[in-house]
C-alpha cells in the first residue's frame, strides 16, 4: 500500500510539476481558473489520494516559480499572486538586474516552501482536536469564516453585502436542478465561480459596447531582458543565491505566515513586503530582499492554507482552500464536505497526518528539481518561446472546453447553463465590486451548509 502510494505520489508530482511549470510561462493565467478545474479533473479520473495531494503541491509550488519569469523578464504579472513583486521586480529591471530579480524570487520560493510544509501540518496537527467541534458548528462557521475573508478581500465591505444575494442566488439555482435532475449539483458551481472573469471577458468580447473596454490596437510588443547565466550547476544552491541575511529574514517570514490560513496570499505577501522593506534602507538590498520574501511568502502562505485547514479539518476555510485547492475538499461524488453519514470524505479522513507531511514535501522536492533548475537556466529562453508561439486565445478556449465537457458531465445542458450563469455573475463581481473567487466560494459554502438553516430559524 505505502510503495504503490508512493509510486502514484512520484508519477503524478512529476506530472503537476511539468504541466504547472509550463502554464506558469504565460503571463495572466489565474491559478483558480487553471490549477483548481485541472486537480477536480485529477480527482475525478479516479487518482489515489497520495496521487492528488502530490500533484496539487508540485504544481502550485512550480508555478509559482516560472509565475516570476514572466513577472521579472517581460514585467507582466505571471498570475493574480505575482501582482505583489511587479514594483519591485520592475525597479530591478530599470537597474539593469532583471536576472537578479527572478535568482531571489526562484531561491525565496523554494527556501520557504521547504519550510511552509512541516510548520503548517505541526500546526494542523495542534488544530485537530478542534475539528469535532467545528464540523458541528460548520453552518455558523462558514458563514463567519465568509465574513471575514470578505472583509480582507479588495472589496471589503462590498464583498461582505454581496455574500448574502450571491449565497441566494447557488441556493436557487441548486434547488432548481435538484428539482430538475433529481439531484443537486456543485462541480458546476465550482467551475462558474473558478472561470468567472474569464466568462465576462468572452461576453464583453461579443458585446458591441463591451468591445470597446477592451481595445487592441496590434499585436503586443514584448521587450525581452538579456540572458544571463547561472553557471555550470544544473541545480544552483538556493542558500547561495540568496545572502545570509536574505534568507534568514525569508525564512523567517516563511515561518510566520505559515501558521496561519485566513489572510489571502496576495495580503500576506503585500504585507510581509511593506514590513521587511521598511526596515532596509540600501535600494538594491531592498529590492532583491523583497523579490526573495515576497516570492517566498506566496508560497508559504498558499502551502498553509491548503494544508491546514485539509489536515486539521477537512473544510474549505480559507481563501486557497475555498479557491485554487477546493477539489481537495469537495469533488463529488469523490470527495464531499458534507457526506450522507455526517462528517466529510476527502484527503482529510483517507490520509494520515504523517503522509501530509510526506508527501508534501516529496512534491515540494519534485516541482523543485523540475520547475527551479529549469527556471533558473531556461528563463529567457522559455520567455521568448512562449511569448512567440503560444496564443493566450488558443489556452483560454482550452479551458473554456474542460470547463464545458466537466460540467456537461455533472448536470447536461442545465449544469453547463448554471457554470456560464455562475461564472457572469460572478465575474462581473470580482470585476466590479472587488468581490474574489475565493469570497464567492466561501458563498456557495454558505448556501449550502447555512441558507438550508433559515426556514428552521
Amino acid at each position: 500500500m505505502i510503495v504503490n502510494g508512493l509510486v502514484w505520489a512520484v508519477g503524478m508530482g512529476l506530472l503537476g510539476a511539468v504541466v504547472f511549470a509550463a502554464i506558469g510561462l504565460v503571463s495572466g493565467t489565474d491559478e483558480t481558473a487553471t490549477l483548481a478545474p485541472i486537480t477536480l479533473l485529477v480527482v475525478l479520473l479516479g487518482t489515489p489520494p497520495a496521487g492528488v495531494l502530490t500533484f496539487f503541491i508540485a504544481g502550485a509550488v512550480s508555478k509559482h516559480m516560472t509565475h516570476a519569469i514572466p513577472t521579472t523578464l517581460l514585467g507582466i504579472p505571471g498570475d493574480t499572486t505575482a501582482v505583489p513583486l511587479l514594483d519591485d521586480a520592475t525597479a530591478l529591471r530599470r537597474l539593469g538586474a532583471p536576472h537578479i530579480a527572478l535568482r531571489k524570487a526562484l531561491a525565496g520560493g523554494l527556501l520557504a516552501a521547504l519550510i511552509a510544509v512541516p510548520i503548517s501540518v505541526g500546526i494542523a496537527a495542534l488544530l485537530a482536536p478542534l475539528a469535532g467541534p467545528l464540523k458541528l458548528a460548520a453552518p455558523f462557521v462558514f458563514l463567519v469564516a465568509a465574513v471575514f475573508v470578505g472583509y480582507f478581500s479588495p472589496g471589503r465591505w462590498a464583498s461582505v453585502l454581496a455574500i448574502a444575494p450571491f449565497a441566494l442566488l447557488v441556493a436557487a439555482l441548486n434547488a432548481l436542478a435538484g428539482a430538475a435532475l433529481g439531484k443537486p449539483l456543485s462541480i458546476s458551481f465550482f467551475l462558474g465561480i473558478a472561470i468567472g472573469p474569464l466568462v465576462v471577458d468572452l461576453l464583453l468580447a461579443t458585446s458591441r459596447s463591451g468591445r470597446d473596454t477592451l481595445p487592441r490596437s496590434g499585436p503586443r510588443t514584448v521587450w525581452l531582458a538579456p540572458d544571463v547565466g547561472v553557471g555550470g550547476r544544473w541545480f544552483p544552491n538556493p542558500l547561495t543565491i540568496l545572502s545570509r541575511r536574505q534568507a534568514v529574514t525569508t525564512a523567517v517570514v516563511a515561518g510566520v505566515t505559515s501558521t496561519t490560513f485566513m489572510l489571502s496570499p496576495v495580503a500576506a505577501t503585500v504585507l510581509a513586503g511593506e514590513i521587511v522593506g521598511a526596515r532596509i534602507r540600501h535600494p538594491y538590498r531592498r529590492l532583491s530582499t523583497l523579490m526573495a520574501v515576497k516570492n517566498g511568502t506566496t508560497e508559504s502562505t498558499y502551502l498553509a492554507e491548503t494544508l491546514i485547514p485539509l489536515v486539521a479539518f477537512g473544510l474549505p476555510l480559507s481563501p486557497v482552500a475555498a479557491g485554487p485547492a477546493a477539489a481537495l475538499f469537495n469533488a463529488p461524488p469523490v470527495y464531499t464536505v458534507n457526506a450522507p453519514g455526517g462528517g466529510v470524505h476527502n484527503l482529510h479522513s483517507l490520509l494520515q497526518t504523517w503522509q501530509f507531511l510526506v508527501y508534501g514535501l516529496l512534491g515540494v522536492l519534485i516541482a523543485g528539481l523540475v520547475a527551479y533548475p529549469f527556471a533558473m537556466r531556461y528563463a529567457r529562453a522559455a520567455s521568448a518561446w512562449a511569448s512567440r508561439t503560444i496564443s493566450h486565445e488558443a489556452l483560454i478556449g482550452a479551458f473554456a472546453a474542460l470547463i464545458a465537457v466537466v460540467s456537461w458531465y455533472e448536470g447536461g445542458l442545465l449544469g453547463l447553463t448554471i457554470s456560464v450563469t455562475i461564472g457572469a455573475v460572478g465575474g462581473l463581481a470580482n470585476r466590479v465590486l472587488g468581490m474574489t473567487s475565493g469570497v464567492q466560494f466561501m458563498a456557495y459554502y454558505v448556501a449550502v451548509l447555512s441558507v438550508p438553516l433559515l426556514p428552521a430559524s
